[in-house]
């Protein structure tokens, strides 16, 4: 009996990461009922994911908790390389809005613990999405994500734009459900089986099947939305502006890499991205979302949607990189996704930071609010300008050394079409970015509606937006580690 308790246990310990953070939702749901106090409710937040992140790393460096059965089949869930590096992203990035979040509402007098329960939630599926190779925890995964960020984008109610931005995720999410849904339901029909690699088990005898197709297709779509990839990227720039500013920091981060990281594992798994209608899709998708998310942030004057757009663009990129079909497309993709990530972080914090959840003062994001930032404090104009120079991909960031392995693994495919939609995305890109950093330096205005606390890089809030600047910086001048972490990410 006892030898079946250990086994049972030696099994679970490969999910010892998401274990701990679903315990901290315990914990923090009994202090909300013990009693509120926002500091206590962030500080076990926060412990709970430090302490996730903790056996995480313990389990990359191989000490404990490291699965030498090989998955079988039809396993829901399996945590290998692949999950294990997207779950430290996931983590490191969930741990940073967190600490976000605390500066954000500080001054809030309406409840602030139920956005860190909602926000442990969503990062639970996001660890569950990294590990997912069964269409059931495929589906279940997405939606523990997804739910919670209907609450967490309307946070700020108060605000009739983040109540308009939660009203619009939850209708337009619960279309891209049903589809994704539908998409499955095809597939079972004609395959027999929801696992994803009884799928690429039979795909030889269903190569030119229309059902399959079809399900395949509209599967493609579902995930599409939840990337914001075009043509399903329409919410992304009105969520983006509405959403609180951690809220949407997450969003740009946590949710995005946890969505790439399942593509590429059910793309991959099940085989379909042999199917030569599946390329093509992909590759429209790809290169509309490069294009439409370049052309229209050129036009815009809110920071908060011209990063979305933005997004829509890298999104644009990574479809690119897992449409070359390499062995490196793991690991480029996986690695492009979390400098893009860290870089949204850095991004969205200095929004944070200086922004407000309140109606009558609202959100720092629009582009006047920033002009002559730099002569008031230019420590958070320099983090600013290097994650614009980041995002464009400018020499000594680590956005140049993703872009540049983006190109050269479609290249090594004969991609050149979509190498040069790389370059001309980029082209783009570095006319609104360099938009944003001249605001930046330009004349202060005479009357200033937004500004910084002046002891804001001695708070965690601070101190987490410098941090993310240092990697950035340091994986952009010495890119050789990043690389080296990045070769963990490899599926085969």
């Amino acid at each position: 009996m006892n030898e079946f308790v250990m086994s049972d246990l030696m099994g679970l310990m490969p999910y010892a990461p998401v274990i701990v953070v679903v315990l901290t939702i315990l914990l923090v749901m009994i202090a909300i009922t013990v009693k509120r106090s926002h500091t206590v409710t962030a500080t076990v937040t926060m412990v709970g994911l430090n302490v996730s992140l903790v056996l995480l790393a313990l389990q990359i460096f191989g000490v404990f908790g490291v699965s030498t059965a090989a998955p079988t089949i039809d396993q829901l869930f399996v945590v290998d390389n692949f999950a294990r590096f997207n779950m430290l992203i996931v983590l490191v990035c969930a741990l940073a809005c967190s600490t976000l979040s605390y500066a954000y509402l500080s001054n809030l007098k309406d409840n602030k613990d139920e956005l860190y329960l909602l926000m442990l939630l969503s990062t639970a599926g996001a660890l569950l999405m990294v590990c997912a190779q069964h269409m059931a925890a495929f589906f279940m995964s997405l939606e523990l994500l997804s739910v919670p960020l209907y609450g967490m984008l309307a946070y700020t109610y108060l605000r009739e734009r983040s109540l308009e931005s939660g009203l619009k995720y939850l209708v337009l999410s619960a279309t891209a459900s049903a589809t994704l849904l539908m998409g499955m339901a095809f597939i079972y029909a004609e395959v027999g089986s929801l696992a994803f690699r009884s799928i690429s088990a039979v795909l030889p005898q269903l190569f030119g099947s229309p059902i399959l197709i079809l399900g395949a297709a509209l599967m493609l779509f579902g995930i599409a939305f939840k990337l914001s990839a075009a043509p399903f990227h329409a919410w992304t720039p009105d969520v983006y502006e509405g959403a609180p500013a951690p809220v949407a920091t997450y969003l740009a981060s946590v949710s995005k890499v946890a969505t790439i990281a399942l593509a590429i594992r059910f793309l991959l798994d099940t085989a379909l991205l042999a199917l030569p209608s599946v390329q093509i899709v992909l590759i429209v998708m790809a290169c509309l979302s490069v294009l439409v998310g370049n052309l229209l942030a050129v036009r815009q004057n809110n920071v908060k949607r011209i990063l979305g757009y933005s997004s829509i663009a890298h999104m644009g990129y990574v479809l690119i990189v897992i449409v070359s079909a390499t062995a490196a497309a793991t690991t480029v993709g996986s690695m492009y996704m979390a400098v893009y990530a860290f870089t949204s972080i850095g991004a969205f914090g200095v929004v944070t930071l200086i922004s407000s959840p309140y109606r009558n003062s609202g959100e720092a994001d629009d582009l006047v609010h920033y002009q002559g930032l730099f002569w008031r404090r230019p420590i958070l104009t320099a983090v600013m300008t290097i994650m614009m120079l980041s995002l464009a991909g400018v020499p000594l960031t680590a956005g140049l050394i993703t872009k540049l392995f983006a190109i050269l693994t479609v290249v090594q495919t004969g991609g050149w079409f979509l190498a040069g939609m790389i370059i001309l995305g980029s082209a783009i890109g570095l006319y609104y970015y360099l938009r944003v950093m001249l605001t930046l330096f330009k004349r202060p205005k005479a009357h200033i509606e937004f500004d910084v606390n002046k002891a804001w890089a001695g708070r965690m809030g601070g101190i987490m937006v410098l941090a993310v600047t240092a990697m950035v910086l340091y994986f952009g001048i010495l890119p050789a580690k990043m690389i080296e972490w990045s070769t963990l990410a490899a599926i085969w």
